[in-house]
């Protein structure tokens, strides 16, 4: 790493930057111990955003779900139906 890398970072990419947030999320809800899911409307609210740069999308058209196993595993699925272009 030179110097000026270090004064000047890079900017992050929106993919990897998404990424971690959803890493961060999913580890803060392994540590609660409650089993409410109060983060799942402003993720699917982020999520409509981020959508709506690119497509109009209707909110009812994305569905955002957990699923939670017993082994301590998390399924976090998002189902997005996407408009059909009218040629």
């Amino acid at each position: 790493m030179s110097l000026l890398e270090f004064f000047r970072p890079q900017k992050k990419k929106s993919a990897g930057l998404a990424k971690e947030r959803l890493q961060i999320i999913v580890a803060e809800r392994r540590s609660q111990t409650d089993s409410s899911v109060s983060y799942l409307p402003q993720l699917k609210e982020d999520i409509l955003k981020v959508l709506a740069k690119y497509v109009d999308v209707d909110p009812e058209m994305v569905n955002v779900s957990l699923e939670q196993g017993d082994d301590d595993l998390s399924v976090l699925e998002l189902n997005v139906k996407l408009p059909e272009d009218d040629k």
